[in-house]
């Protein structure tokens, strides 16, 4: 075998520098289909050299604590991928005789056996031997047609085809064990990283999936073409956008149900200036932008304290920008007034354009409605916001951007 692996290896050298542009469109189709035959082929040899090793407790002779350790050394892959090799030269020795001659005979992909011994396995589990036999030469001939991924499709029916007796009950145990599998599955993981962020890793159940997408889907799309941000930072912004939502919504348990709060805790000459740097309860420190930022929609409870840090007074919560206010600044503004946003009124915070700790009054005349996204954007931008001669909000582009600088306004909610 060494010997005939060490000519084939001569011959696929020799058409490495071949010159793949002289050849006609029919011999270029024609090279193409050999070489990938070529290529199923001298998987199916890897597989069986695997298994062999495998068997003989090579690896572990040789020091490895497994084969998986031992082919990723030796071959330099990923130990996920070396295990998927051992497991698949398992499955393909032990029963499944078909699937490893389709594949030495270059009639399906390394991929495509991968997918069969899968749904075969689960053929044998349910309908018996001879029903696993069926499936094989079925997935096999439907390979000649479909990829793996629709082949895996197709295989959750297969037993249609070879055991139709009992499709129906093995696919409603079939259901009822994935259901299971993800009901036990299911987690979500919070991570506190140092500097406050959290890393969230997990695994959703299929309808809670479906909820995150239905709910952040139509919050992730771009807003207008001056968005830069990533599809990941767009997704990250519409899961920030849902909470704020549920937060509004008052219906969450204990605590839950209102919009940000932030406690400022300050000298009395710092609180008649403006807000420095704020602390959460956490003790994670915020800047100023982003504290001025959140206050804008906020509960504000203002602690003074005297030179010794004891309490002077507490002042009572106050919502800032809310009821009959907010009602009127949703029927001027009709959503996020910044130019080109489409984002509705749920999902904004109401911006002071003169900020109220420089001064600004809480009234219709010094509110603008924000999403999230263009809250933040205004805030660590040039951009500026000021009300035009109709009493509509109209922004100012930086100078970059627009030297003329001439005010643009939203036109996706206006009434008339």
């Amino acid at each position: 075998m060494v010997e005939e692996l060490a000519l084939a290896d001569d011959a696929v050298a020799a058409c490495v520098d071949a010159a793949a542009w002289a050849l006609a469109e029919q011999e270029l189709i024609a090279a193409l289909d050999a070489a990938h035959r070529l290529e199923q082929r001298l998987a199916a040899v890897t597989l069986a050299l695997v298994r062999e090793v495998d068997g003989r407790g090579t690896a572990v002779a040789q020091g490895a604590s497994s084969t998986a350790v031992w082919l990723r050394e030796r071959l330099r892959l990923t130990v996920p991928a070396a295990r998927r090799l051992v497991d698949l030269a398992a499955a393909l020795d032990t029963g499944n005789p078909g699937i490893r001659q389709a594949l030495a005979d270059g009639r399906i992909t390394l991929d495509q056996s991968r997918v069969i011994a899968d749904t075969v396995t689960t053929v044998h589990t349910s309908a018996g031997a001879q029903a696993a036999d069926k499936a094989v030469g079925v997935l096999t001939d439907w390979a000649g047609q479909f990829d793996p991924v629709l082949l895996r499709k197709l295989g959750t029916r297969i037993l249609d085809h070879v055991a139709p007796d009992i499709a129906d009950a093995a696919a409603r145990a079939a259901l009822d064990a994935e259901a299971a599998r993800a009901a036990r599955d299911r987690h979500l993981t919070l991570s506190e990283q140092t500097d406050g962020r959290l890393r969230l890793t997990g695994t959703l159940d299929a309808e809670t999936a479906a909820l995150l997408r239905a709910a952040i889907d139509p919050l992730s799309a771009p807003c207008g073409p001056d968005d830069t941000r990533s599809p990941g930072q767009r997704r990250h912004d519409a899961l920030a956008d849902v909470c704020r939502l549920a937060l509004r919504t008052g219906e969450l348990p204990d605590s839950g149900g209102d919009a940000a709060q932030v406690v400022v805790t300050t000298s009395y000459a710092g609180l008649t200036r403006r807000l420095g740097a704020g602390a959460l309860d956490l003790g994670l420190h915020l800047t100023p932008e982003t504290v001025r930022r959140l206050a804008c929609d906020a509960a504000i409870l203002p602690a003074v304290l005297n030179s010794t840090g004891q309490p002077l007074d507490l002042g009572r919560q106050r919502r800032l920008i809310s009821g009959p206010l907010r009602r009127a600044l949703v029927l001027r503004d009709g959503g996020c007034a910044f130019p080109g946003c489409d984002r509705p009124p749920r999902w904004c915070d109401a911006h002071h354009i003169h900020h109220w700790a420089d001064g600004g009054p809480t009234n219709l005349t010094n509110a603008v409605l924000l999403c999230a996204h263009h809250h933040r954007h205004l805030h660590h931008t040039d951009w500026t916001v000021r009300l035009g001669d109709d009493s509509h909000p109209e922004f100012t582009p930086p100078a970059w951007l627009d030297p003329d600088q001439l005010p643009r306004r939203n036109h996706y909610h206006r009434r008339t």
